[in-house]
């Protein structure tokens, strides 16, 4: 047996990531109509204070070992139904975290999968081994209602390949929604551009500010258009509309300092991601000035309409998070190059649900130019090909992981070689699938899938994160030389 047709060396590592139920977020909750809160308010201003504190003081004991600073949950969802209060009502502190209280229930983010990871090296390297290197991978964590969010998990990739993985915290909690967030004026009027609303009715609400503007600063410029219009309501209206739908849905986030990266959930927060944030794929990118940062594409889902997005930050502490705009991004599925290549940036794509693409631009916000890369070759991809994250580069080109959807609609991890000058040319493949479902990877959620959102090389080997019937994850490790020898074969 040759090297061209004995298997690959493929290891699967006996970690595993399983959903866990007990991983939950607070939530503000409100039910039913004005009537129903107010009925709810007044049966706890009703109560004595003496009722007050045995009720409080039985929830604390019971949620304040599942989540830091309870309390402070209560107060600050209090704020949010304070308007309902009769007029003039006085209340004890404790009252007031009570009412909090009420209005305050659970989510279990990983109650149905924790699935489709990727991996990235961690930003801070310090205190690491020579030769070992630390890590961050990133999961899709789906709960009640298949709601979807981003979680992530840390550890150390040793000099040996063998994986150690930071003890994951009890606690989860979400970021802070950075309620002023700051705009480029030239990008958003781009995205106005695209979505055919730069009118006069915006040039002139874009020209009142500055050329890196506040949510505040759009806000006034809006309102004074409102003063000094003279024409169309119905079109000022729809344009205002459009220009705060485009400002809400590009906003920041901020994680405290001190929390360990297990303790970080993103959980949708805006209208167009409301029934989840899909699949994200991170890479760590280098610009051309040597300035790194991380990116990740994903898609927000509001239960009828996808739109693809782009999550930026450089500690995962502050994440900015923004839209992608253009012809070329109005399906799932991108994966970004981890650096320009000819001055231009690249991605892969998907167009059709059917075939594969690679997309180039010089703004990184907006794509319109689309080639096709590569269509279903195999028994095993006849339904579907497409990307399983983002381009992992090697002296020999880049080795793209690659999805095929099969008979059964059974999900294969393949991969394929593109030239590392000229990625839209594909200069090597495999005609099978590099991982298939084993007989213990196939049940789940989903039956027979096998994904992931990304890899990365340490010490020539491939490291994998991968999901299993989009229910829990695994790593498999794969030598790069051998991969390379059978990728070049098939040209």
């Amino acid at each position: 047996m040759n090297e061209l047709t004995k298997p690959l060396n493929i290891v699967r590592r006996k970690e595993r990531f399983a959903s866990q139920p007990s991983r939950v977020i607070t939530k503000f909750y409100l039910p039913g109509g004005e009537d129903r809160i107010r009925n709810i308010i007044k049966r706890i201003i009703d109560l004595s204070e003496d009722e007050v504190n045995v009720t409080l003081e039985d929830i604390i004991a019971s949620f304040s070992a599942r989540h830091k600073n309870i309390w402070v949950v209560f107060n600050r969802n209090f704020d949010d139904v304070k308007q309902y209060l009769p007029a003039n009502t006085q209340l004890s502190d404790e009252r007031r975290t009570l009412i909090g209280a009420y209005f305050t229930h659970e989510y279990s983010i990983q109650a149905s999968a924790f699935f489709n990871p990727s991996i990235v090296d961690h930003p801070n390297q310090q205190d690491v081994e020579k030769g070992e290197k630390r890590i961050i991978l990133s999961f899709r964590s789906t709960g009640e209602g298949h709601i979807s969010s981003i979680e992530f998990r840390s550890g150390i990739i040793d000099r040996d390949n063998e994986l150690r993985f930071d003890k994951v915290s009890h606690y989860v909690e979400m970021p802070e929604v950075i309620k002023n967030p700051t705009y480029d004026n030239n990008t958003f009027s781009l995205k106005l551009e695209d979505m055919e609303v730069l009118n006069d009715i915006s040039k002139r609400i874009m020209q009142r500010v500055p050329d890196h503007f506040s949510f505040d600063d759009l806000n006034r410029s809006i309102q004074q258009e409102q003063k000094q219009y003279s024409g169309s309501d119905a079109l000022l209206h729809e344009t205002i509309d459009k220009i705060g739908w485009l400002s809400r849905s590009n906003y920041e986030l901020k994680f405290r300092k001190d929390r360990r990266i297990s303790e970080k959930v993103i959980f949708p927060v805006t209208e167009n991601e409301i029934r989840g944030i899909e699949d994200a794929r991170f890479v760590h990118f280098t610009d051309d000035t040597g300035d790194k940062r991380y990116y990740a594409t994903y898609t927000a889902y509001n239960g009828f309409n996808i739109l693809p997005m782009l999550l930026e930050t450089k500690d995962f502490v502050q994440f900015r998070i923004r839209t992608l705009n253009g012809k070329a991004v109005q399906n799932k599925g991108m994966a970004l190059f981890p650096r320009k290549i000819k001055g231009k940036y690249m991605m892969i794509s998907r167009q059709d649900g059917e075939n594969m693409y690679i997309m180039s631009s010089d703004n990184i916000h907006f794509w319109h130019r689309t080639t096709l890369l590569s269509k279903p070759a195999y028994p095993w991809e006849f339904i579907q090909v497409g990307n399983c994250g983002s381009p992992v580069e090697t002296k020999e080109g880049w080795i793209l992981l690659t999805h095929g959807v099969g008979a059964m609609r059974k999900y294969c991890i393949g991969a394929c070689l593109l030239d590392l000058d000229d990625p839209s040319k594909v200069i090597g493949h495999l005609e099978e699938p590099l991982l298939s479902p084993t007989e213990d990877e196939r049940e789940g959620y989903v039956p027979n899938v096998l994904y992931t959102c990304g890899a990365m090389i340490h010490h020539d080997e491939l490291i994998i994160p991968y999901s299993m019937s989009d229910t829990a994850s695994g790593i498999a490790v794969v030598p790069v030389a051998e991969l390379l020898t059978r990728l070049r074969k098939n040209i």
